[in-house]
């Protein structure tokens, strides 16, 4: 490899770019610079004389790959276009594609989101007339999937008595069934849902050794990013095809293995030496994403996990401010303290908004954050809401797109017989699905000949419609996909109907169709596509990972919100770590084995190394849940940090010096911004802009506010001969009794 790329890398990372042959697992660090080491590496092979069609480079997101695929054309040109670089699921869908018949199969298989999963196992649940709120779709999915990710097939759950012992203990004996029935559909429709695309590649491989021979001669050097999320059937597979040539790379760190729920096993990486006694092993310790103190603080942290391989991580930045741990009376309390600091350090710092992120265990605690910032006028976006390819509008053009590639799509036959209307109701569709199980057809097949199944009368907009997908075919098959979705769009009438509605959300809803065939175009158009074919576009879209859906929430800059399995492979300058409690985070569910609960640590590492500059936690000592508060104490992980890496200066509580509540939302984001003022913690100023509150509703673990007496929390309400006395326990000067109708207090 030349000199000056060398000269760009540290001795441990110049290390791991240099071996290239035989196992090596490259640990890497929190911000210790890993995709560019694995660029490099791939770029050296090239230099090297390795044809790139021999290089398997396999990542978690597409965005992951496009970066790497970018970054490694940057330094050898065009022959990075020609690498085996993509997610897990994107590789090996493609080689289905190539040998799906050789498992029965179509090679114009549909791939089923989890909406779509969900949709089928909700219509067999009822079809076996059982119980819908035992059976939730959710959960039977769930245990489908975690069976496949195990490679457990449907006749070895069936004649696995743990496993059948497991579901009747769980009151649900039916799920063995629900997975046949499931799978048959899936098979008869030439459909596989995301875990198929490793439990049939894992089939195929077993099965068809020829095939696994041109794969392993194919891929002579294979590469895993973000090892410590790989599950069973992952490891499985690319154990098998580094078999023969043993010139396997994995980059990962067990600190960051958070997935365990989506079935990672962070065993994989764990125990990656004893599947290869020669393996080298190079670590990546220097971080040069965060402050110092930031380092040492998640040192201090992941320390206390047992199951780890051992590394010492460092920064050469600066110390940078100590962490910052702010204590709430409420969670409402946490969203205004947060919202407020975000406010003065965008200030005082000049900052963009874009510099922060807030990040919270589950999605449910975003509400008072949303509520403390819309009050500051402090723009935000939420990542993990709802994704374009999920809008009913889109699904419907989708379904449509699918069904004129595989007509057996029964998803997506059911989805758009009837839409728009045409005269097929439910009773119609109910009669053409049961003509086709009692004459053992694809639902297709009774709809392309409904005139030999049923009246006339009926039949005729039925046949219709499949004559409407049979001349989809016909410009499918001559056009591409932006050719074809844009005269499917016109022709079905869903353009035309979503045109008509002026609404806002109809206009929203036709402006998302311009926005998914703009999409399109812009696929067609990309010089690096080879395949612009209707079957490759809906093959890209249906394997585009969260990370890689654009957040289209807000434009320009904002703050962002996400929980923090969504912020993993992410950085932000400055980082807020809510909801620092027992039972949230860790979360109760995780407290019960020492496996859960040192997830739950990894997790907050992931958090804490987000950071760049600074870093914030903070918690509540009461929230609401289902309704009723309840007292909260702060979080285990807390008292794992080591002390001289924190301050709570800014704590509220005795003998802390001072409290931030008295000046927090004082000041609105229309006024001139001034430096934070301290106020002393035993006299409470009201601000100028107090206004008393109607108190006639006042409830019982409202928070409140008195022009003299400061924040306090409702405890008591009695009410005696018409008049009601409030027992309200205040910060500063502890617990009053007061009459409502004297009192004066502003409700929180």
């Amino acid at each position: 490899m030349a000199l000056d790329y060398l000269s760009l890398l540290n001795p441990s990372q110049a290390a791991a770019v240099l071996q290239t042959e035989g196992p090596c697992m490259i640990i890497a660090g929190a911000g210790s610079g890993k995709t560019r080491v694995l660029t490099y590496r791939i770029a050296n092979l090239l230099e090297k004389g390795v044809d790139p069609f021999n290089i398997l480079a396999l990542t978690f997101t597409n965005k992951a790959a496009k970066e790497m695929r970018a970054r490694v054309e940057k330094v050898v040109g065009p022959a990075a276009r020609s690498l085996w670089m993509g997610t897990f699921h994107s590789v090996f869908a493609k080689i289905l594609r190539s040998e799906a018949d050789k498992i029965g199969y179509p090679r114009s298989f549909t791939i089923y989101d989890t909406q779509d999963s969900k949709t089928l196992i909700g219509q067999i649940v009822k079809e076996l007339e059982l119980d819908d709120k035992l059976y939730k779709p959710s959960l039977v999915l769930g245990r489908i999937s975690s069976a496949k990710n195990k490679l457990i097939s449907v006749s070895q759950y069936l004649n696995d008595a743990s496993i059948k012992a497991d579901d009747e203990a769980a009151l649900r004996p039916k799920i063995g069934v629900l997975y046949q029935q499931y799978q048959q559909r899936c098979f008869k429709a030439g459909a596989m849902d995301f875990d198929d695309l490793l439990f049939n590649t894992n089939v195929l491989f077993k099965e068809h050794t020829d095939v696994l021979n041109k794969y392993q001669n194919m891929f002579r050097f294979v590469m895993v990013d973000e090892y410590q999320d790989t599950n069973y059937s992952q490891y499985l597979i690319t154990r098998k095809l580094a078999a023969k040539e043993r010139n396997i790379c994995v980059v990962g760190d067990d600190a960051q293995s958070i997935y365990a729920f989506r079935g990672a096993d962070i065993t994989n990486i764990l125990n990656f030496e004893k599947d290869y006694p020669e393996l080298q092993v190079f670590k990546l310790e220097q971080n040069y994403r965060s402050t110092k103190n930031i380092v040492w603080a998640a040192n201090s942290v992941i320390k206390n996990n047992q199951a780890q391989l051992r590394k010492d991580v460092f920064s050469e930045n600066e110390d940078g401010t100590l962490i910052e741990v702010l204590k709430a009376a409420s969670d409402n309390e946490e969203g205004k303290l947060v919202a407020n600091s975000i406010y003065e350090d965008k200030m005082n710092g000049h900052l963009s908004y874009d510099n922060f992120a807030i990040l919270y265990r589950t999605n449910a605690q975003s509400r008072a954050m949303e509520e403390a910032l819309r009050k500051l006028n402090i723009r935000y976006k939420i990542v993990g809401g709802l994704s374009f390819y999920q809008r009913k509008e889109i699904k419907d053009l989708v379904a449509y797109l699918r069904l004129t590639v595989n007509q057996n799509d029964e998803q997506a036959l059911r989805r758009v017989i009837n839409y728009p209307k045409r005269g097929i109701g439910d009773t119609t569709i109910s009669k053409l699905i049961t003509t086709a199980d009692e004459n053992n057809h694809s639902l297709w097949e009774v709809v392309a000949n409904a005139d030999q199944f049923m009246a006339a009368r009926v039949a005729n907009p039925v046949v219709g419609f499949a004559e409407k997908i049979k001349s989809y075919l016909v410009v499918a098959a001559k056009e591409d996909a932006f050719e074809a979705a844009k005269f499917i769009a016109k022709n079905s009438g869903m353009l035309e109907e979503l045109y008509a509605d002026k609404s806002i959300e109809g206009l929203s809803r036709y402006e998302n169709i311009q926005e998914l065939l703009n999409g399109i175009k812009e696929y067609v158009d990309d010089p690096e596509r080879e395949d612009k074919s209707l079957g490759a576009f809906l093959q890209d879209i249906a394997l585009v990972t969260d990370s890689d859906v654009k957040d289209a929430q807000q434009d320009g800059e904002a703050v962002t919100l996400m929980t923090i399995h969504s912020a993993k492979g992410l950085e932000f300058r400055n980082v807020y770590i809510v909801g620092m409690e027992e039972n949230l985070f860790p979360s109760q569910m995780m407290i019960t084995s020492r496996a859960d609960l040192e997830e739950e640590r990894r997790l907050f590492y992931v958090a804490i190394t987000r950071a760049e500059k600074k870093l914030t936690l903070s918690y509540a000592t009461s929230r609401y849940q289902w309704g009723n508060l309840r007292s909260c104490e702060k979080s285990r992980f807390l008292d794992e940090i080591d002390p001289q890496y924190v301050n709570f200066k800014f704590a509220a509580g005795p003998g802390t010096g001072e409290s931030p509540f008295q000046h927090v939302f004082e000041r609105r984001s229309n006024l001139i911004p001034t430096a934070p003022r301290k106020v002393a913690a035993t006299k409470y100023v009201a601000p100028v802009d107090f206004t008393p509150s109607d108190t006639s509703n006042l409830q019982s673990g409202q928070r409140v506010e008195h022009a003299k007496f400061g924040f306090g929390v409702v405890s008591q309400l009695e009410t005696q001969q018409g008049t009601t006395k409030a027992t309200i326990l205040f910060e500063e000067v502890g617990e009053k009794v007061l009459l409502l109708s004297f009192a004066k207090l502003r409700v929180h």
